[in-house]
């Protein structure tokens, strides 16, 4: 059995046991090894897909932590003006480890 979440603005296939990255939650609100419940969009069990009236379905995820995603490098340039900028960005994130996928909350 697996499930579709949706995590901000991104959905994640996950099943139970599966450690994921969702996007930076505050941790002062959620500190690690407590429980969150994520919003389903789909249910995948065997031969049965369910899409519709998931009202009630819920994933629950335990935070393990605060990661941070690779280092990107975006560099402009502009030719024969002298114009160089170099920046970099690292993107933060929220580690969680599924616990349960629920259809009747």
């Amino acid at each position: 059995m697996y499930a579709v979440v949706r995590s901000g603005s991104k959905q994640q296939k996950v099943a139970v046991g599966d450690v994921i990255e969702i996007d930076k939650m505050d941790l002062k609100a959620n500190t690690v090894g407590s429980t969150l419940t994520l919003p389903v969009v789909m249910v995948v069990d065997g031969e049965t897909v369910t899409a519709t009236g998931l009202d009630k379905a819920a994933v629950t995820v335990e935070i393990l932590g605060a990661t941070k995603g690779p280092k990107i490098v975006i560099q402009k340039y502009k030719n024969k003006t002298g114009y160089k900028k170099r920046q970099g960005h690292r993107q933060k994130y929220t580690q969680v480890k599924v616990t349960d996928i629920s259809l009747s909350a």
